[in-house]
């Protein structure tokens, strides 16, 4: 029953107002005065242990110094890299490349020797020039390379950002199969690792059939090759419910429990017989529920008995995400495993606050500023840390300030992980390790540059935004003590979503935005499902002089009739239209 209650709060908080979600994230986070000062002062040694390291040319660090997602050039990056793979035809590549690149100043970016860098920029800096060459001077380094390129030609150019893509994709995939992966990290020890098998959601049967084989191999390998160990101590599996299953939402309910749950029961038998942790990666807001759902029939499998690896991702940007660690927790202590939650900020906030502004929704699922993400984030930490007898936390960060948030509230005990991604964090994490303060784990993509993409772009979308750690790191300019400052303090009080980010409704100065049905709730649905029931059982019969209309979906059942409108008719209505158009068109929005 207590899960029940949980669920229920679940739906209330899913769009509640900002400053309601944030109150209540806010009484879970101690306050002590003592405290803080040691969180600030680990800090600060973690952030200058990062930026005095030796810079790794392949970072993400150094990538977002160069083109940060603030400016023209990184924007027409990540487009870049996403649009090339979907174009088939040379010449449409070639209009694209003059498009995102002409306008930017590739050859400003600072020089600080990065080879990454360096082989991006050419690659952009040919482009940018092939498209204003005109209106450059010839005496310099720029000219000699537009010389080149005007005699080589675009298909050059074309294939020179191709390959600076692929350079630049390369540092964040440890292997194009998992046994190169395994291999890769098996010089890298003592990192733990979590595989993810690289791929976007299942747009058809056989695309799920296939993802399903590729974790089903994926896991006998890791199992065979990981080091012995406590079932969190070893090598693990991230997946991708969408992956999966084509129809993984909310209306396809009954469908995902027959064909989708059978398949995650597959995957966590070949798991939990190999003694190694399965992760359920977290996905959009809308597939909350239903990914809780699923975590619930496997945790209460009997076939599943005795295994405490299964585990699930929990994105603190949601303003339900506290109540989503009370579940889990609950739903551990009542089936008596322990599961593993990993705790992230979340990759898919641009997209979260787009789906609720296309629908009209009350609000957001998200919190519109970051600092209010940290604070929940925080308060998550804590409700885990707290409940270490039932969980097995795990808190992917790249942000100092996090990290020591978690080790004051730890403590002692080492009965938790961090985690990063490959290709980010990396100087946090060797600054970590050197103190022996907590086990590490990188979370690891694997596949090939064609799947590795939207992956990419979705991570630099995340630590790319100018308020990120992981930007504001890369750039001297921003000075350490404002870097890790306490976020909740800088909070307005009385707390404000962010001014640049209307409520959904309030999207349009002129007029309130069209309200959409959320198709993703299952509330929603049932009192949908109800209101047609009503309908179906009134039943409606068409007059003899009417034509019958059937339902779209069930055409044995009319559901009324039309009358066809006459030619005279037709053209009376046309002219009564047309008269008062004018003044329609005058009238206020509002009234």
């Amino acid at each position: 029953m207590a899960r029940e209650h949980f669920r229920a709060e679940l739906r209330q908080r899913h769009r509640m107002p900002e400053a309601a979600a944030l109150e209540r994230v806010l009484a879970r986070q101690f306050a002590s005065p003592e405290a803080e000062q040691r969180i600030a002062g680990r800090a600060l040694r973690l952030a200058q242990a990062v930026r005095s390291a030796p810079r790794n040319a392949w970072s993400a660090e150094t990538f977002l110094r160069h083109h940060g997602l603030s400016t023209a050039e990184g924007v027409a990056l990540m487009c870049l890299a996403e649009a090339l793979l979907r174009i088939p035809d040379p010449e449409t590549a070639d209009a694209l490349l003059k498009e995102k690149l002409a306008g930017g100043r590739w050859q400003d970016a600072p020089d600080d020797g990065s080879l990454m860098a360096s082989a991006a920029d050419w690659a952009l800096m040919l482009t940018g020039t092939l498209a204003r060459w005109a209106d450059e001077p010839d005496d310099d380094l720029p000219g000699r390379v537009r010389r080149v390129v005007a005699r080589l030609g675009e298909p050059l150019v074309r294939g020179a950002v191709r390959q600076a893509m692929r350079l630049l994709a390369e540092q964040f995939v440890l292997g194009e199969t998992i046994e190169n992966a395994i291999g890769a990290a098996a010089a890298q020890r003592p990192w733990r690792y979590s595989y993810d098998m690289l791929g976007e959601a299942a747009r058809t049967a056989e695309d799920a059939e296939r993802y399903l084989q590729s974790y089903l191999h994926a896991i006998r390998t890791v199992a065979a090759h990981t080091p012995a160990g406590e079932v969190h101590a070893r090598d693990g599996i991230s997946v991708k419910l969408s992956a999966l299953h084509p129809r993984f939402e909310e209306a396809k309910r009954s469908r995902v429990f027959a064909e989708l749950l059978p398949r995650m029961a597959l995957l966590s038998g070949v798991a939990r017989n190999g003694a190694i942790g399965l992760t359920l990666d977290a996905e959009e807001s809308e597939r909350l529920e239903l990914t809780l759902d699923l975590l619930d029939a496997l945790a209460t499998d009997p076939q599943l008995a005795g295994w405490n690896g299964l585990g699930i991702a929990v994105q603190a940007y949601q303003k339900r995400a506290p109540v989503v660690c009370d579940w889990v927790i609950e739903l551990a202590r009542t089936t008596g495993r322990r599961i593993a939650v990993r705790l992230v900020k979340g990759a898919y906030w641009d997209s979260e606050i787009k789906r609720a502004q296309v629908l009209g929704m009350p609000g957001y699922p998200v919190y519109t500023r970051k600092g209010a993400t940290d604070a929940s984030y925080a308060a998550c930490a804590r409700t885990l840390l707290e409940a270490r007898d039932a969980i097995f936390p795990a808190f992917a960060t790249h942000n100092s300030r996090t990290v020591a948030s978690i080790l004051e509230l730890a403590g002692e005990s080492q009965e938790f992980e961090f985690q990063r991604l490959l290709g980010m964090g990396e100087a946090l994490y060797d600054a970590l390790a050197a103190g022996a303060a907590a086990p590490c784990r990188i979370y690891a993509p694997v596949g090939n540059f064609n799947e590795l993409l939207p992956y990419l772009v979705r991570r630099l979308l995340e630590n790319g935004a100018n308020t990120s750690f992981v930007h504001q790191i890369a750039d001297p300019a921003v000075p350490l003590e404002e870097l890790v400052a306490d976020p909740v303090a800088q909070l307005p009080r009385p707390y404000e979503p962010h001014p640049r980010i209307p409520l959904p409704r309030d999207l349009f100065r002129e007029r309130k935005n069209s309200v959409g049905i959320d198709l993703a709730r299952r509330d929603e649905l049932e009192r949908l499902e109800s209101a047609i029931g009503a309908d179906r059982a009134q039943g409606t019969a068409p007059g003899d002089d009417l034509q019958p209309v059937r339902e779209p979906g069930n055409l044995a059942r009319v559901v009324g009739g039309i009358r066809p409108t006459g030619g005279e008719e037709l053209e009376r209505a046309l002219e009564r239209a047309s008269s008062a158009f004018e003044a329609w068109s005058q009238q206020p929005a509002n009234e």
